[in-house]
């Protein structure tokens, strides 16, 4: 069984007031905060690194009842040597891509051995069939619905069979969708039994991001439970 987890994406914030932008979104109801971290090779951006993720932590310190989950999306090459950095940060999750590695299941057992949860992504143009023996292992894995390395580009929705695929063959697996989820692309990402929801620039720009985080929960809820996988 598996729960909705909205997961807004700090990329999209305005890092002048970082701190504040991320209180409010889990004033605003978020269940995660999902931290990309990009290194200019993997993909063709820079952004966030541990330093970031170690302010933010003595600005949202782990407590007992409260959401401080971080999410961290790892978009660099030679993931490994990353692991102990965002674990001594202060990270949850630690999120490589599957196309970065030559030794995903080494990788997995390494981010375990730190305390993480471990989580796989997918790029577009790679086949669902690869994170299959790595499922059992994985605390989560992560379909990317847009080309990583930018925030605000277009769903693509061709990527939903692999959503569909998963939740299949792994119903007790969170599965999360990244790349331009929002009130109009919801339903797809939902309906396909996805149930952890990246939304970056739809949350940070919302006039009332507690609305829109309400209506992605409602409709992630709903097709969890239509699928008969809704923890309750």
């Amino acid at each position: 069984m598996v729960k909705p987890i909205i997961a807004p994406s700090i990329l999209a914030s305005d890092f002048a007031h970082l701190g504040c932008n991320c209180h409010k979104m889990y004033d605003s109801g978020a269940d995660w905060l999902h931290i990309d971290v990009m290194d200019g090779h993997f993909v063709p951006n820079i952004s966030l690194g541990p330093p970031i993720i170690t302010s933010l932590r003595k600005e949202i310190p782990r407590e007992e009842g409260k959401p401080t989950f971080f999410d961290c999306h790892m978009m660099v090459s030679e993931p490994e040597k990353w692991v102990p950095e965002i674990a001594k940060a202060g990270g949850d999750q630690y999120t490589f891509h599957y196309e970065s590695t030559k030794d995903p299941v080494a990788l997995v057992k390494l981010i375990k051995d730190h305390g993480l949860k471990a989580a796989c992504a997918i790029k577009p143009g790679t086949d669902v069939g690869v994170l299959y023996p790595l499922a059992e292992s994985l605390d989560m894995a992560l379909v990317m619905t847009v080309e990583p390395g930018f925030g605000g580009q277009k769903f693509m929705k061709d990527m939903m069979p692999k959503v569909e695929d998963l939740r299949s063959k792994y119903p007790q697996l969170n599965i999360q969708v990244d790349g331009g989820l929002g009130e109009a692309t919801i339903d797809d990402a939902a309906n396909a039994g996805a149930n952890v929801i990246v939304a970056g620039t739809s949350c940070f720009t919302a006039p009332d991001p507690s609305k829109l985080i309400s209506l992605l929960r409602s409709k992630v809820e709903d097709s969890l439970a239509s699928k008969g996988v809704l923890d309750k």
